[in-house]
């Protein structure tokens, strides 16, 4: 089948220019095995990253129509299928003849700046992940005896967050680190929780405090499931920053941060009436009920536009269900205590590893 490739290309200190290679391809061939084609057969100066071509290393990663994925996991016909594009739109073919060919796009990795054509500068994606200390504590490391024992349940908890290639999807993906250069990514905070995770390792309460820190941690999170849905290896970085907050949401209180507050004032509302008092949710929340007069103050302005616009109610009627969603709220936190009591009580014998 005849397939088009749009590659954005950019050289240092230019801007970004598309360029089109017509290729002939069979549904079956990677995207990486095109683009590899490409450049033997029509371009050698296309730059792109490529090594293992098994979706082990990670190294081809690019944004594919959108989307940032392996291209050497992605091929025509699943690419074309997913878009349901076989014939996007028609292309002049020897200069007079249109006919419907397919397309795909190509990209480099987003949140990080071009190097050359799909060649990013990687550099903050690993100082990042330096920064959550990727490792497990000094004095885990050192060489015991015999070998490190870990019950077969103690291991299975690194498993997903293990399979994490570093291949850059998500931090590509990341909403949120598009628009807050401090926080770190979803990699960097999925491989937080495989380290708290860790039986072995001994620094726990102060990787949390850490992890705790304003935005540049799991606060910085804004929950968008980018990074879950293109990750390749089914990590689910939000799950595991999900996991993180609520270990961090039972060791504070409300008056910890207004990170921590906005959680926990969320569910008492939430348990009270069924769903959210916006108004007092801003009062408890930015004004931290009346402690902080500067945060209450801040709220002014908001109110009288409120006003203003007759979105001011003065009463609150909590919804029909607000006794089944409460019931449903205690279930699941009752669920999740016998859940860690089994754990703790149950572990099996270690075995070597």
């Amino acid at each position: 089948m005849h397939v088009i490739f749009k590659v954005i290309r950019q050289e240092p200190g230019a801007a970004p220019k598309v360029q089109d290679y017509h290729l002939e391809a069979e549904p079956s061939n990677t995207i990486l095995e095109c683009i590899n084609r490409i450049k033997w057969e029509q371009d050698g100066t296309l730059a792109f990253r490529k090594n293992c071509r098994n979706t082990i290393c990670g190294s081809c990663t690019m944004r594919i129509n959108g989307r940032s994925a392996l291209a050497c996991k992605e091929n025509i016909g699943s690419e074309l299928a997913r878009l349901e594009q076989a014939v996007p739109f028609g292309e002049k073919v020897d200069g007079n003849t249109s006919v419907a060919i397919p397309v795909i796009t190509l990209a480099p990795l987003g949140n990080m700046p071009v190097i050359k054509d799909l060649v990013v500068d990687m550099k903050g994606f690993w100082d990042n992940l330096k920064a959550v200390d990727p490792y497990v504590s000094t004095a885990a490391r050192q060489v015991p005896e015999r070998e490190f024992l870990q019950t077969p349940e103690e291991r299975s908890r690194l498993n997903q967050t293990g399979n994490c290639i570093m291949c850059g999807a998500c931090y590509s993906e990341c909403n949120a680190r598009e628009v807050n250069p401090t926080f770190v990514g979803p990699h960097a905070l999925a491989k937080a929780y495989r380290m708290v995770a860790d039986s072995r390792d001994q620094t726990t309460e102060s990787r949390f405090e850490k992890y705790n820190h304003g935005t540049a941690g799991v606060w910085g999170c804004t929950r968008c499931y980018h990074c879950n849905s293109v990750c390749p290896m089914e990590v689910a970085p939000m799950e595991q920053i999900s996991k993180i907050k609520s270990e961090i949401l039972e060791r504070k209180n409300a008056q910890s941060s207004r990170s921590i507050r906005h959680r926990k004032v969320l569910i008492e509302l939430v348990k009270k009436g069924g769903w959210i008092n916006e108004q007092d949710f801003g009062l408890k929340v930015v004004g931290n009920s009346f402690r902080d007069l500067q945060g209450v103050v801040s709220l002014v302005p908001l109110g009288v536009r409120m006003i203003a616009k007759r979105k001011f109610p003065l009463s609150f009627e909590p919804s029909a269900g607000a006794a089944t969603v409460r019931s449903l709220i205690e279930s699941v936190k009752s669920l999740d205590k016998s859940q860690q009591v089994t754990m703790t009580s149950e572990t099996p014998e270690p075995t070597g590893g």
